[in-house]
């Protein structure tokens, strides 16, 4: 896919790999919708980036905002080439400290809220036969449990079978989807469990030019599930 000119939507776009992204894809001529709750940090982000960042401050948990804003937003003449659904929430403790709250908040944002949004996106991506990509924004605690981490292992595994079961539910219709597996980030995510960031993490950029790769990757190759990880996790 050439990147250039086409419409992209990411979500979790005020900060770490979502402002990363939007970045690099802006610098590549796409035009970006940036959805996240913090209007200060997206209006701030557009100042930076220009008329190509449009912000768009929404509760991606709030089914009937979220609607009005695709049906204000798109049409079958103006249809999202690239969603990036790289929202997500985390909190890590103890089971028996995980209160209802916490896990229904992670549920909602990390899984009802992506199959909210690719749900209705998907149908106007269907209308235009042109090459489309969905990248969801997994982690490696989709593929391996951690202590005190249940709740966001939970989603995190979930969305590697959402991803998979719609990599071959939509791979007819000329639409992409892979699931992007990232280690950990140099941002505050961990921060609730006591983990800080440190330089021997993944950084936001370096992440956010690998989706550009495989973004442009030929029509016809798919890389539905990507593992990246630090080569040295430990702190130097």
């Amino acid at each position: 896919m050439k990147i250039q000119n086409k419409i992209v939507v990411i979500t979790g776009a005020s900060k770490g790999l979502g402002k990363a992204c939007a970045m690099a894809l802006v610098e590549k001529g796409a035009s970006v919708f940036g959805i996240a709750r913090n209007e200060s940090a997206l209006n701030e982000l557009q100042q930076k980036l220009g008329q190509n960042f449009t912000p768009v401050a929404l509760d991606l948990t709030d089914e009937e905002n979220l609607s009005q804003w695709i049906a204000n937003t798109f049409s079958e003449q103006k249809v999202p080439d690239i969603l990036i659904n790289n929202a997500g929430y985390g909190a890590f403790q103890k089971i028996e400290d995980v209160t209802a709250q916490e896990w229904a908040t992670m549920l909602n944002l990390n899984l009802n809220a992506t199959f909210l949004l690719t749900s209705q996106l998907v149908k106007l991506m269907k209308k235009n036969k042109s090459a489309k990509h969905i990248i969801n924004i997994g982690s490696i605690l989709g593929k391996v449990g951690r202590p005190e981490g249940t709740a966001y292992c939970t989603t995190k595994f979930g969305l590697q079978g959402f991803s998979e079961a719609l990599s071959k539910e939509l791979r007819y219709d000329q639409i992409k989807v892979t699931c992007l597996n990232p280690g950990s980030i140099a941002t505050d995510f961990f921060k609730t469990s006591g983990i800080q960031a440190h330089e021997n993490m993944l950084h936001p950029i370096d992440l956010a030019k690998t989706i550009v790769h495989i973004l442009e990757t030929p029509d016809n190759m798919l890389i539905d599930d990507l593992t990246i990880r630090p080569l040295n996790p430990k702190k130097g």
